[in-house]
């Protein structure tokens, strides 16, 4: 199968995107980012969850996070393509909320078919969801799981939990006597206790949930092949919210240099300044290129689509580690300081990086699928 024009991203979903883009520049700009997650510079501080649970409000009345679900399933269905439009335009606001973890389960659900019904019409419902597949050492293989099924109850601890104090259902992978179980679970049930960890990224936060007897409804007795199936658009839509944090990375970083003189001049006169920031111009057109290519490939050419979004995922690592330093570099003194906007970003690149595996890893496994055997 081949690859529609335009990586299939119709004017749907360029109405999509434009209507993000406008929604967050009226109602959620980087100074009132800014205030919201970053009012209290205390390094000792306790872990925050600082969001805007108002504004979330209307963005599921918007139906953004039914988007993936399936018509049939009470949702709109868009193809991947356009959600990671989407996905863009929030990395661009940086916006806290658990969009990306929703959209996370939702194409993990979708991958369980008939048995995830149920848990997909919560969310197109308005639930907001999160996975909990990692286990302590931050392994992304689900296979390492440290939460067990036995007895009919869910046991152990679940880490690097995306956004759970912002999610009130968590789809749990879990070794079971057959293998792996995938199980979706309410985030209040009984025997479930969520501890906040504490993270860099102040516009997102992160626990370890841990389930003592919890009750979970199975929506999946083969996890591991259904979560095969999912994490090519999962990685993709990471990416694309890191595509959309370097573009805003950029753009600041552009419009300082053009207006901070220095010796008589702006600073972006100087090739030290001007040839950098064309260097992270290419990484996020890169990037970008990538992330849709990956997109398109989740829609219509699965059969490639862990291999494309593997390079999605490495090239947006890299992108933004370089715009990052970029960006806090060329605003000089400046853009080390709290008050500074710059940090805010910086730090979101830098969870995103790690995040369900950064460059080197996914450089390895794409590796393992393109010269595997010779290897």
């Amino acid at each position: 199968m081949t690859q529609p024009k335009n990586y299939g991203f119709g004017e749907e979903a360029a109405l999509l995107k434009e209507s993000a883009r406008k929604f967050f520049r009226e109602h959620f700009t980087t100074d009132k980012l800014h205030a919201l997650v970053a009012s209290d510079p205390t390094p000792e501080r306790a872990p925050q969850c600082q969001w805007d649970e108002t504004l979330w409000r209307q963005l599921v009345e918007l139906g953004w996070t039914m988007l993936a679900v399936p018509e049939e399933a009470g949702g709109v269905g868009m193809p991947v393509a356009a959600v990671a439009g989407l996905v863009e335009e929030v990395g661009r606001a940086a916006f806290p909320c658990p969009l990306l973890g929703t959209l996370n389960a939702t194409y993990v659900l979708v991958a369980c078919k008939q048995p995830g019904a149920t848990a997909l019409a919560d969310i197109a419902s308005g639930a907001a969801a999160t996975l909990a597949l990692t286990n302590r050492h931050g392994a992304w293989d689900p296979a390492a799981t440290e939460v067990e099924y036995r007895d009919g109850a869910l046991h152990g601890t679940a880490w690097f939990v995306q956004d759970a104090l912002k999610c009130n259902k968590l789809l749990v992978c879990a070794s079971t006597a057959a293998g792996h179980g995938l199980f979706w679970v309410d985030a209040a049930a009984v025997g479930v206790t969520v501890q906040p960890d504490g993270i860099v990224d102040l516009t997102r936060d992160q626990a370890h949930v841990t389930f003592d007897g919890a009750q979970g409804l199975e929506v999946s007795g083969n996890a591991l092949a259904v979560l095969h199936e999912a994490m090519p658009a999962i990685w993709t839509l990471l990416a694309a919210d890191m595509v959309g944090a370097g573009e805003w990375q950029l753009q600041t970083t552009v419009e300082y240099v053009s207006t901070r003189k220095q010796f008589d001049r702006p600073l972006g006169f100087f090739q030290a300044i001007k040839h950098p920031l064309v260097e992270v111009m290419v990484q996020i057109d890169e990037a970008k290129s990538l992330v849709y290519n990956a997109a398109c490939a989740c829609d219509s050419e699965p059969e490639k689509a862990a291999q494309y979004a593997h390079m999605a995922k490495a090239s947006a690592s890299d992108m933004a580690a370089y715009a990052s330093s970029r960006s806090v570099q060329s605003h000089g003194g400046i853009g080390f300081t709290w008050e500074c906007y710059v940090h805010l970003y910086f730090k979101r690149q830098k969870h995103s990086q790690m995040l369900w595996g950064d460059a080197a890893w996914h450089r390895a496994r794409l590796a393992d699928i393109v010269i595997g055997s010779a290897a």
